[in-house]
């Protein structure tokens, strides 16, 4: 029989960078190509946002969630728990303790998901997520 897998949801630390570069790696999310750094991340903690983790009881990362905030609402992205480890309810207690946060700050929450992940799209509907599907979404990355 198997041993239940139980993680822990905590704030960043700056010392979980390295293991976050590998989970985002693993999973497409990002990586310093698109900017994502220590340094971001910090600056947008400062401006109101959090990094969430999920780590396993021996500190190993599985999960991040990152939220950012443009002082009217929290976007969540960078969410995702690392592939040996979904399918175990993870994903969904990282998105719970997100939502959480973005009650105590009393602002709403939006996401962006590709339309291929269905795994993503039913967690997030699951959890009262609606699809706005009015726009399509455009960005620059490098000037």
């Amino acid at each position: 029989m198997d041993q239940e897998v139980k993680i822990n949801i905590r704030d960043y630390f700056p010392e979980d960078y390295p293991a976050i570069g590998q989970l985002w790696s693993e999973t497409g999310l990002g990586g310093t190509q698109r900017g994502d750094t220590p340094q971001i991340i910090e600056k947008s903690i400062a401006l109101g946002g959090k990094m969430l983790v999920a780590v396993l009881a021996d500190n190993t990362l599985v999960g991040t969630s990152w939220m950012t905030f443009d002082g009217r609402r929290l976007h969540l992205h960078h969410f995702g728990i690392s592939p040996a480890f979904q399918r175990k309810g993870f994903g969904r207690q990282l998105a719970l303790a997100s939502i959480a946060f973005a009650r105590e700050k009393g602002c709403q929450i939006k996401l962006e998901v590709h339309q291929t992940n269905k795994a993503a799209i039913e967690l997030y509907k699951g959890l009262g997520f609606q699809y706005l599907g009015d726009y399509d979404v455009y960005i620059i990355r490098k000037y």
